[in-house]
């Protein structure tokens, strides 16, 4: 059976997925880390300890092939499409094998900027549009999943 997992750290979207998932009677798992424990009536919480990547090498342990990934990191993405899961982000973008490297090499870019003393912008405040476009593209995802 299909399950939900999101990289709950930060993510603005846990109580969307959930009641999306619930609607179609999929399990959710919650997965954070000690600085960001969360509970939700209607999803499992693993919490890992602190760490860099710790929540992201426990959840990509548990993801199997069709399970859908909330996530906004584009390594965890990547390591998600490799098991032959469906990363979608916090606004709806499903990550593919034709653009994860393109997101990647971006997310060096911008590193490499940033190394060398150069600033980029943040990102842009959430708004109601971003929440409607992510649930639209986690329904589509979620209907595809019940028909197989």
């Amino acid at each position: 059976m299909t399950k939900v997992l999101i990289d709950a750290d930060g993510c603005p979207v846990v109580d969307l997925t959930i009641a999306a998932a619930k609607r179609f009677g999929l399990p959710v798992l919650l997965i954070c880390d000690t600085a960001h424990i969360m509970q939700r009536e209607g999803a499992e919480t693993v919490t890992v300890s602190k760490g860099a990547d710790a929540v992201d090498f426990v959840l990509v342990n548990k993801v199997d092939k069709g399970d859908i990934v909330v996530t906004q990191d584009y390594g965890l993405a990547a390591m998600v499409l490799a098991k032959r899961g469906i990363p979608i982000d916090q606004n709806g973008r499903i990550y593919s094998d034709e653009n994860i490297d393109q997101l990647l090499h971006g997310r060096h870019i911008a590193k490499k900027i940033r190394q060398s003393g150069g600033r980029m912008k943040g990102p842009k405040k959430r708004r109601q549009e971003h929440n409607d476009h992510f649930e639209h593209a986690l329904i589509q995802l979620l209907e595809q999943s019940a028909i197989k």
